[in-house]
């Protein structure tokens, strides 16, 4: 199992379990987190009024884990677990203390909340290996972590620690699990039919809707490219990659 669920009352923290991954992501990951969204799918709002994501020491997520990691079916179901966050109707705080990468980000932006150590750090590597995130990645990552920070990580390719992204107010709270902890205990008290309907106004106020065709276009062709070929390859090298635009 890649995913711990453990029960506090009306609070159950989700842990990635991959610490020797350091938490990275994979298909397997992904199918225990859809398991987990659909259990707790039909407990909301009467047994569970709280969720809380994390990772075990010493990660958030490094991010998607590259070994047989393509398009398709795992691009399918990293879409359909990151919304699946904002269709639960109770407050899903990410808790996050270490890197969160890549794919790491990208559930961090799919909760509602987010709480972080210091010194955690947040980024989309995607350039460095080739490849691009989705529309709906994008899109949340311009709303929940401002414009300015979206192309600063999608097109300057820069990571930001915790205390900078929570000067633009997109880190929520700066602590660790235990503060996560009791702040979903808190919400947990309040009316949960107001937070469900609260959530289903913000998703609604920025619907998914049809993909811009052209970025679809683009979007196969950069997967499909040398590039996020000699990206991966490079990678799992452990070696710089040489890009050519091909």
């Amino acid at each position: 199992m890649t995913v711990r669920v453990d029960e506090h009352g009306s609070v159950v923290v989700v842990t990635l379990d991959r610490p020797e991954r350091r938490n990275a992501v994979d298909h397997a990951t992904l199918r225990e987190l859809l398991a987990v969204q659909a259990d707790l799918a039909g407990r909301t709002p009467h047994d569970v009024r709280a969720v809380v994501l994390t990772g075990a020491p010493p990660a958030f997520s490094a991010g998607a884990d590259l070994h047989g990691v393509e398009r398709g079916e795992f691009a399918e179901d990293l879409h359909t677990v990151l919304a699946g966050f904002g269709t639960l109707p109770v407050p899903v705080i990410a808790a996050v203390d270490g890197p969160a990468l890549g794919a790491g980000t990208q559930l961090v932006i799919a909760a509602d909340l987010r709480v972080a150590t210091p010194g955690s750090l947040f980024g989309i590597p995607a350039a460095r290996l080739g490849i691009c995130v989705d529309h709906w990645t994008i899109r949340r990552l311009t709303n929940e972590f401002t414009l300015p920070v979206a192309k600063g990580m999608l097109v300057g390719c820069e990571n930001y620690d915790a205390e900078r992204l929570h000067d633009v107010g997109a880190i929520h709270r700066l602590g660790d699990l235990e503060d996560a902890m009791a702040w979903a205990e808190r919400l947990a008290a309040l009316a949960p039919l107001t937070i469900a309907t609260h959530k289903l106004g913000i998703e609604l106020a920025e619907p998914e809707g049809d993909t811009v065709r052209e970025f679809d276009e683009a979007l196969e062709r950069t997967w499909a490219s040398a590039d996020a070929a000699e990206g991966r390859a490079a990678f799992l090298a452990k070696r710089a990659p040489n890009f050519t635009g091909d």
